[in-house]
């Protein structure tokens, strides 16, 4: 598959490379990673993200690009980090099918013509810095500090069960190629907002427990008093999971939409992809997601009840 991309990137002028919506970290760095490799190739890059850059990633090299449609003509085109089509949101409705997906989530549906999928991989950005040298680009300075915001992003700073000796590898290659991690790791994992803080307390002052299994929600009212400026949560799952004696997280997110995005996080052994994957989304064994149609109340009513029903017996060591 190495040739075919070669030759279908090689071809390529114009490219629109898309991700997924509330972007994450992986989202971030794959999406301008990507796109500034091609740019610095000579190709003609649209980079573009349903709900825009969250200011927080302003610092990255090509930010300034990210539009939230695609605005002119294009020959090719690319997701990353993204399991299923319904995932980049509106952008692509009525563009067919991509040229290529490049991802790691197990749930990957391969609705490309070309996917490149890697599940074992920590990021997708960790697959683009092994593969775009291979597919004929360059991995400078600018593209390092992308790709690397996308490992920490995807692995909270090195700490995911799945973390390797080869991504720590991968990271330090970056590091010699002139990415700045501890700035990186400030910026992304480290600094917040006070809004966001804001927002983090009133999920806080939520927060269920019941044998191993804790919960919490975000209403839009939360985010509003918060004066929280995105639709996602502040990558408060990330300290929710850090609780002690915890099986399964769950965080509901009210959307305006009319629905719920739902986030789980689980410890080592327990797979929540699967429930995510049933109610439409996907994901990772121990990290999956899914926007759900309904009330905050109802959603929260029968994600809890498979929750539950996945864990079954098991308890708290």
């Amino acid at each position: 598959m190495d040739q075919q991309i070669r030759a279908l990137l090689s071809r390529a002028e114009s490219v629109a490379v898309v991700s997924h919506i509330r972007p994450d970290g992986d989202a971030i760095g794959s999406l301008l990673g990507m796109g500034l490799a091609l740019l610095h190739a000579g190709k003609k890059v649209q980079l573009v993200l349903q709900d825009g850059l969250p200011q927080k990633y302003d610092f990255l090299p090509g930010s300034e690009m990210v539009q939230r449609s695609i605005k002119a003509p294009f020959d090719t085109l690319i997701v990353v980090d993204c399991s299923d089509l319904e995932r980049t949101g509106v952008v692509l409705q009525g563009q067919g099918s991509p040229d290529l997906v490049v991802d790691h989530h197990k749930t990957n549906l391969a609705f490309g013509r070309l996917n490149y999928v890697e599940p074992q991989a920590v990021a997708t950005a960790a697959i683009l810095v092994e593969k775009l040298p291979v597919w004929g680009f360059e991995v400078d300075r600018e593209v390092a500090a992308c790709l690397l915001t996308g490992i920490l992003g995807d692995t909270i700073g090195f700490r995911t069960s799945n973390m390797s000796p080869q991504a720590l590898r991968i990271a330090a290659d970056l590091m010699e190629r002139g990415a700045d991690l501890p700035m990186i790791y400030q910026k992304t994992l480290l600094s917040r907002s006070i809004a966001e803080l804001r927002y983090w307390g009133r999920g806080l002052t939520n927060i269920n427990y019941e044998d191993g299994l804790l919960w919490t929600t975000l209403t839009l009212d939360d985010r509003i008093k918060a004066a929280y400026p995105e639709n996602d949560d502040a990558d408060l799952i990330n300290l929710l999971s850090s609780a002690s004696d915890i099986l399964v997280v769950v965080l509901f997110i009210e959307q305006a939409d009319g629905k719920v995005k739902v986030s789980w996080r689980s410890a080592e052994g327990i797979d929540v992809s699967q429930i995510a994957f049933e109610f439409g989304g996907g994901g990772h064994a121990a990290a999956a997601g899914a926007d759900i149609i309904g009330s905050l109340e109802n959603v929260v009513e029968i994600v809890l009840t498979k929750t539950k029903s996945l864990l079954g017996d098991r308890k708290v060591n």
